[in-house]
């Protein structure tokens, strides 16, 4: 109905404002199912030094940003994604938080680069990947690299930082993740605390197993 919408949408969400490109971008241009972990994320970043990986267009980091954080590494192989991130900070920039807080992004392959950034001390580890196992044949796979993402992931995280580890892989039920960034930490050695575990919101209700699709887990490591 009405004109043709053309470019980015402006959108807020829990007074932070957003842009979208509807027609071109990933899905509907924004991933509105992870708003609840975004605002648990949040709450975690005062004074923190702040890894987001598969950032897409930095939904996490900006919500880290005016949590607090002072440094924010949005991290994505792709650099229209990465652009959009940058625009997002600055539709906010006078939101206190996000002016004060650094923002770095990064475009490169989330998995390599994070093998070559062990000892990076970040205080917040942020792992949201795209879906990873898009058929069933891809599960043990996915499965596999989920460990491994939480692996490397934990080699760039301080002593007390917290590791995010979530998943929109609908093949790999809730347990079945879990478990895997949970056999990551104790392959680690170090101590950890559970914080939480979270799954799709409740904006977003399913009435089958396969509709249960979202899936995070939040874990201090010592």
């Amino acid at each position: 109905f009405g004109s043709p919408v053309e470019g980015a949408v402006l959108f807020k969400e829990n007074g932070l404002t957003f842009e979208a490109e509807v027609l071109n971008g990933q899905k509907t241009g924004f991933f509105l199912d992870q708003r609840d972990n975004r605002q648990q994320v949040e709450q975690l970043a005062k004074g923190a030094k702040v890894l987001n990986a598969f950032s897409f267009s930095g939904g996490f980091s900006l919500y880290a940003a005016r949590g607090g954080a002072t440094e924010v590494t949005s991290l994505d192989i792709s650099s229209h994604a990465l652009e959009s991130a940058v625009r997002n900070f600055q539709h906010n920039s006078e939101v206190a938080g996000v002016r004060n807080s650094k923002h770095i992004t990064v475009q490169a392959d989330c998995f390599q680069w994070l093998a070559n950034a062990a000892g990076s001390n970040y205080d917040v580890v942020i792992l949201d990947p795209p879906c990873l196992a898009k058929r069933q044949d891809e599960k043990e796979q996915a499965l596999k690299a989920y460990r491994k993402l939480s692996t490397l992931g934990l080699a760039c995280l301080n002593k007390g930082g917290t590791l995010v580890s979530a998943s929109c892989s609908a093949r790999i039920q809730a347990d079945e993740f879990f478990n895997e960034v949970l056999a990551a930490v104790h392959n680690s050695g170090r101590k950890y605390e559970e914080l939480d575990r979270t799954l799709q919101p409740v904006d977003h209700p399913c009435n089958f197993m396969e509709a249960k699709y979202l899936k995070c887990i939040y874990i201090r490591c010592y």
